[in-house]
């Protein structure tokens, strides 16, 4: 029975760790997105428009880090559920 609970609970993580990726390497995407946005040169931006891009693109970028880092601990957590 606890071998059946481990193995639920091990797909459940599984399926977290890989969802906890995804959403990592999208907020990722979308922060050097807009920070990209924010270096290159393109007509007139006013000085607001900078700002709320690159505020913008570091909450991006640190939720990526975050997802990353809940991914790696759930990845521990698998590894020592499978030893």
């Amino acid at each position: 029975m606890r071998e059946l609970k481990d193995n639920n609970t091990g797909k459940i993580l599984l399926e977290k760790m890989n969802d906890f990726k995804r959403f990592a390497v999208v907020l990722l995407a979308v922060g050097s997105f807009l920070y990209l946005g924010v270096i290159i040169p393109s007509g007139e931006k006013m000085l607001t428009d900078l700002y709320i891009m690159m505020c913008s693109s570091m909450l991006f970028l640190a939720g990526s880090i975050y997802f990353f880092s809940l991914s790696n601990q759930i990845k521990s957590k698998l590894d020592d559920i499978n030893e």
